[in-house]
């Protein structure tokens, strides 16, 4: 028994007492986190309640990249040559699942705003001022990304993936038949990946402002992240063909990129100080070795020859 209290003592003193907040305690946070979350689930479940009742017009808008090709000059979709494509269920519910899967899909990204603003209300407290000012741009401009991702695919490269995927098969003698099942799921996750592609230069924007890489590091694992990318895509496309395979790996290169001009801008920048400790270390590192250290700079002269020194803050000329 005397073993027990001790341990529930060791465990309040070195688990739990670290983690409270002095204005919160531990579960007070775990209680607003449940509660933030059911008011996100019921959010999302009346919006599901009202997609649920559009989900046959859902299904028919998202069968427009099918056999549509998206004119940006005029705005206007123009239809292929593919020929009707008739939509097949192979099993009794399979229909009415992917309504389900549809409505729920819109629900959630229409109640997006919502459930960044409550995952915000919890967070903020536990911020500092400048990191308010940090948090609260990167979550609305994060947001617009992921909706500008899920547009950029609609309107342009679900159309071309499915029309050269079909024109494919076509062209090989075989007669188009999908499942509805199979083409929601192709959509849908083509729409979710592109999504969240639209938010890498923002992931790496804010780990450059949290210290945790730069510009230089970026540049040197060029090589890695082209492999990298089209790892990752070869492991998100639905389908096993090196064609979507590339559309999804050029632009998450391509964002790599902007990344990198972006952690060049908003990065955190080494302070004075950081840059001489970093240069008296590699002097004396290189002494240690046997090479010459770096002649120390010599300060600055006036035109009569005197010392020019930086004047303290408190001092005036």
């Amino acid at each position: 028994m005397a073993d027990w209290k001790t341990f529930k003592q060791w465990l309040q003193d070195s688990v739990f007492t670290p983690l409270e907040d002095k204005k919160m305690p531990v579960m007070e946070h775990l209680v607003e986190l449940q509660v933030r979350l059911t008011r996100a689930v019921v959010v999302v479940g009346i919006v599901f309640v009202g997609t649920f009742f559009f989900a046959d017009q859902l299904v028919q808008w998202l069968r427009v990249p099918l056999q549509n090709m998206f004119i940006p000059g005029s705005l206007t979709w123009v239809p292929t040559d593919l020929p009707l494509i008739p939509f097949v269920f192979l099993a009794p519910a399979e229909a009415l699942w992917q309504n389900v899967k549809v409505a729920g899909l819109f629900a959630l990204v229409l109640a997006t705003p919502y459930v960044l603003w409550e995952t915000w209300q919890f967070v903020v407290p536990g911020l500092h001022v400048q990191e308010r000012r940090f948090v609260g741009p990167f979550v609305l401009i994060s947001t617009l990304a992921f909706y500008a991702g899920i547009g950029f695919s609609f309107f342009f490269v679900l159309p071309f993936a499915l029309n050269f995927l079909i024109s494919y098969g076509v062209n090989a003698g075989f007669i188009p038949q999908i499942s509805i099942a199979q083409y929601v799921g192709f959509a849908l996750w083509f729409l979710l990946v592109f999504g969240l592609i639209f938010e890498v230069p923002l992931a790496i924007t804010m780990m450059a402002k949290l210290g945790w890489v730069d510009a230089p590091f970026l540049k040197r694992y060029r090589k890695w992240a082209f492999l990298g990318a089209f790892l990752v895509a070869a492991i998100l496309t639905p389908t096993p063909d090196p064609f979507n395979q590339c559309l999804m790996a050029l632009p998450m290169y391509v964002f790599y990129e902007v990344g990198i001009v972006s952690a060049g801008v908003f990065g955190k920048k080494k302070r004075a100080a950081d840059v001489g400790t970093e240069s008296a270390a590699a002097g004396a590192s290189a002494a240690g070795k046997g090479g010459l250290a770096p002649a120390p700079a010599k300060p600055a002269m006036a035109a009569g020859g005197e010392y020019v020194g930086v004047p303290s803050p408190g001092r005036r000329h």
